[in-house]
C-alpha cells in the first residue's frame, strides 16, 4: 500500500500493483449501487400505484354492479324524451342530455357527494327522498297524461310548461330529462360512494369519476342505439346481396323497422313505470333510514303471503308482488307531490329563471352599433 486518500465520507485504498482501469472501476461502484438503490424505490412507487389502480379498478366494479339497477332504469327513462322528434334531431337530442348528465356527475354530484358525506351525511338521505319524490311526481304525470291526456295538457298549460314552437319544445325535453338525470345520477352516486365509503377521499374521487363517466358512456351508447335502430334496420332492409347473410341481414332489417315503433312505446312505458318505481324505492327507503319500518314491512307481509301462495314459484312471485306494491306506493306518492311540486316548485323556478333572465339581460352592455 503506497498511499491514503481521504476522501470525504468515504475512504478509497489505491493499490500501485492494480492497473488504472481497475482502479476507476472500483471508484465507480458506489455510483452504481445509488442507480440500483434508485431504481429499487422507483420499482416500489410503481408496484403501489400498480396496487393502488388496482384498488381502484376493483372497488369501481364493486361500485357499479351496485348501481347497475339505477343504471337500468336510466337507460329505459331516458329514450322517452327523444319520442316524436325529427330523426335527423335524435342523435344531437341524445348528444346534449348526455353532456348534461356528465356535468350532473363529475361537476356537481361527485363534489357535493363528497362534501356532504364529510361534512353534513346527515343531510343525504333527506336529499335523495326529496329527489325520489320528484321522479314519483313526474312518472305520475306522465302516467295521468296518458290516462287523461287534454287534462294534463290543460295543468301544464296553466303552469307555463307547454312549449311553443319545435325549438322550446327540444330544449324543455332536453332540460327535462336533464334533471330527471341529475336525481337518477344522484342515486347512483350516492350507491357508489357508500360502496367506498372506508377508503381514502382519493379513492372515493377516482371511483365516482370513474363509476360517473363510465355509466354515461354506456347508458347514452344504449339510448342512440336504441333511437337509431329504425335508421339501421332501413339501411339492412336496402342491402342488395343475393348470399344467404344478405336475405337474413334484409329480413332482421325490415323485421326491426316494422318493429321500433312498438318498441319504442314500450320502452317509453317502462321508462315511466322505472321512474315511479325507483322513486318509491328511494322514498320508502328513506324511511326506513328514518325508523319507520311499518311500510316496507307490511308490503313485505303481504308479499310473503301471496308467495307462499304458490310455492312453485315463491320468489319470482314475491318479487313481482314487492314491484307493484312499490310502484303503487310511488303513484301515491307522486299523487301527493303534483300541488307541492307543480304549483309551488314549477311556478318558483319559473319565477327564479325569469329574475336571471331579466338580470342577465340587464348586465349585458348595450350595443353601439359600432
Amino acid at each position: 500500500m503506497s498511499d491514503y486518500c481521504p476522501a470525504p465520507g468515504r475512504i478509497f485504498l489505491q493499490f500501485e500493483s492494480l492497473p488504472p482501469q481497475h482502479t476507476s472501476e472500483r471508484r465507480k461502484k458506489p455510483l452504481s449501487i445509488g442507480l440500483i438503490a434508485l431504481f429499487d424505490d422507483v420499482a416500489a412507487l410503481a408496484k403501489m400505484a400498480a396496487a393502488s389502480l388496482d384498488d381502484v379498478a376493483a372497488q369501481t366494479a364493486k361500485a357499479g354492479a351496485k348501481a347497475a339497477g339505477v343504471v337500468i332504469d336510466d337507460a329505459a327513462v331516458t329514450p322517452r324524451f327523444v319520442l316524436g322528434f325529427e330523426a335527423k334531431r335524435e342523435l344531437p337530442i341524445v348528444g346534449k342530455i348526455a353532456m348534461g348528465s356528465l356535468r350532473n356527475k363529475i361537476l356537481v354530484l361527485l363534489p357535493a357527494s363528497l362534501l356532504l358525506s364529510y361534512f353534513l351525511p346527515s343531510l343525504i338521505t333527506p336529499l335523495l327522498m326529496i329527489g325520489g319524490a320528484y321522479l314519483c311526481y313526474e312518472g305520475t304525470e306522465k302516467a295521468l297524461e296518458t290516462i287523461f291526456p287534454h287534462q294534463v295538457h290543460g295543468h301544464e298549460a296553466q303552469l307555463g310548461t307547454v312549449a311553443l314552437n319545435p325549438h322550446t319544445l327540444e330544449d324543455e325535453k332536453v332540460a327535462s330529462a336533464i334533471k330527471t338525470d341529475f336525481i337518477l345520477s344522484a342515486e347512483i352516486m350516492a350507491i357508489a360512494l357508500a360502496t367506498v365509503s372506508d377508503q381514502s377521499i382519493a379513492i372515493q374521487a377516482l371511483v365516482l369519476a370513474v363509476v360517473g363517466i363510465g355509466i354515461t358512456i354506456a347508458v347514452y351508447g344504449v339510448v342512440a342505439l336504441i333511437v337509431k335502430a329504425d335508421d339501421i334496420g332501413v339501411a339492412l332492409a336496402r342491402r342488395d346481396s343475393r348470399s344467404i347473410a344478405g336475405r337474413a341481414s334484409r329480413a332482421f332489417g325490415r323485421a326491426l323497422v316494422l318493429g321500433m315503433p312498438g318498441f319504442l312505446t314500450f320502452v317509453g312505458a317502462i321508462g315511466t313505470a322505472a321512474m315511479i318505481w325507483v322513486g318509491s324505492g328511494i322514498v320508502l327507503h328513506g324511511f326506513e333510514r328514518y325508523g319507520v319500518h311499518s311500510i316496507a314491512r307490511a308490503m313485505n307481509s303481504v308479499a310473503e303471503a301471496v308467495a307462499y301462495a304458490v310455492p312453485f314459484a315463491a320468489n319470482p312471485v314475491k318479487w313481482l308482488l314487492t314491484a307493484i306494491l312499490t310502484g303503487i306506493a310511488g303513484l301515491l306518492i307522486g299523487a301527493v307531490s303534483i300541488p307541492i311540486f307543480g304549483f309551488i316548485f314549477a311556478p318558483g323556478w319559473q319565477l327564479l329563471k325569469r329574475i336571471l333572465r331579466k338580470r342577465q339581460v340587464a348586465n349585458t352592455p348595450a350595443d353601439s352599433g359600432c
